[in-house]
């Protein structure tokens, strides 16, 4: 029995040294985040936040080093966001059902805001059907409640994020959005800090935002109209050219070249037709059109549907850095203006795992066929180096990153 009290007093003890010392480390990375959020405040005095809005919006702040994207002095890096765009197949990503719903609610919606979106269109240059889709994609068309607290968030990503320089102007930014009068309880954030309708920074509720339902507030929170004018705006703001298409779906021809697909590599929509990259369904397109200088696009190699893709298409991508996202939106506008699906269908492929990628892109790095970062994205870039590697090896040249492939490299 003795023997089992003093075992127990020693459990008891080591537990209470054990919340000692989980306490003793809390209250220095508070202590060292309070002195992070005071540095701050000569940067937000700058942009015009007084010191009562400051200490209002940091007091009692504590950091969230649960959010992805973060590295934490003497913790083990934690793996990057696993965000749809980038995890999944396009087969998993632009899955019909998801179209069909959410077409049918920007159809409703297209009518109900018909004044709103024609203006719009007229006054910015963006068609509706465009802003809807984003609105969509983004929350939901305002279902999605965003998570966190914008204001903690961002903090957070300033003080200890991957790309700290970045948010802590966003973070001052905010401040100053507090300081202009937007109630603290709006400012509700993804886990990267975007907020309202149609996820904006705070730097970019600066240059895009608009009272576009003339009550004298800019409202990119709760007012619909305001919310997708303020989308259009950023949209115009990256060069979109008013009138043309964001992409145009084609059937790639037998002997297409997939590793010819980058940004880079830009013809006239008519010379692709003229190497075999027919529009499908088939459509007769104008003199203007055919003079588009566009990209080519084949999210899974030669397998699944293949894309010429003109300017609108990267100012899209501007706004989420991904193919599957430009995807998404670009083909659910065409949708809510009563498209049919996409016309060849997606192969179902498999996706390698991020480190895989990353491992398949330091080797396509070290022999030179691709120059772009390290990050465990199939992007078009490394799409494009990978079809390089296959054809110099004598591989089937299909673009698309396999196990098979990846041993290929290692051996």
């Amino acid at each position: 029995m003795l023997c089992w009290l003093a075992s127990r007093k020693l459990h008891v003890a080591s537990f209470v040294l054990i919340v000692a010392l989980m306490s003793a480390n809390h209250a220095r990375a508070d202590a060292g985040f309070d002195r992070f959020l005071e540095s701050m405040w000569p940067r937000a005095q700058q942009e015009g936040v007084t010191r009562p809005v400051f200490d209002a919006a940091i007091k009692g702040l504590t950091p969230d080093f649960s959010l992805p994207d973060l590295e934490i002095p003497g913790q083990p890096e934690k793996p990057q966001p696993g965000q749809p765009e980038f995890v999944q197949t396009p087969s998993q990503y632009l899955r019909e059902s998801s179209f069909d719903r959410l077409a049918r609610r920007g159809q409703e919606l297209s009518v109900q805001y018909r004044s709103t979106l024609r203006r719009i269109e007229q006054e910015i240059g963006v068609p509706g059907d465009v802003v809807l889709a984003i609105w969509a994609r983004e929350t939901d068309y305002g279902a999605y409640k965003l998570p966190h607290d914008g204001i903690r968030v961002l903090a957070t990503q300033a003080y200890v994020g991957r790309r700290k320089a970045m948010y802590q102007g966003e973070f001052v930014q905010a401040l100053k959005m507090l300081q202009d009068g937007v109630p603290r309880a709006s400012l509700r954030s993804s886990w990267g800090g975007a907020l309202g309708l149609t996820q904006f920074l705070p730097s970019d509720y600066y240059r895009y935002a608009v009272d576009f339902d003339g009550d004298g507030r800019v409202d990119i929170f709760r007012s619909v109209p305001d919310a997708l004018a303020s989308a259009a705006r950023q949209l115009t703001g990256r060069g979109w050219a008013r009138g043309e298409r964001w992409a145009y779906e084609v059937r790639a021809p037998e002997n297409g070249d997939c590793s010819i697909g980058t940004p880079e590599t830009k013809m006239p929509i008519g010379e692709w037709v003229k190497r075999g990259y027919l529009l499908t369904p088939p459509r007769k397109l104008t003199a203007q059109e055919l003079a588009l200088p566009a990209s080519l696009l084949q999210p899974e190699g030669i397998y699944g549907p293949s894309f010429l893709t003109p300017k609108n298409y990267f100012v899209i991508k501007d706004y989420n850095f991904s193919d599957l996202y430009v995807l998404f939106v670009g083909h659910l506008a065409d949708r809510i203006a009563g498209a049919k699906a996409f016309m060849t269908p997606w192969s179902k492929s498999d996706q390698l795992k991020t480190k895989d990628v990353e491992a398949m892109q330091k080797r396509l790095t070290d022999l030179g066929l691709y120059r772009d970062k390290i990050d465990g994205k199939a992007g078009m870039l490394t799409r494009a180096a990978l079809g390089q590697y296959q054809k110099a090896n004598g591989l089937k040249v299909d673009c698309w990153p396999t196990a098979a492939v990846l041993a290929h490299m290692r051996r």
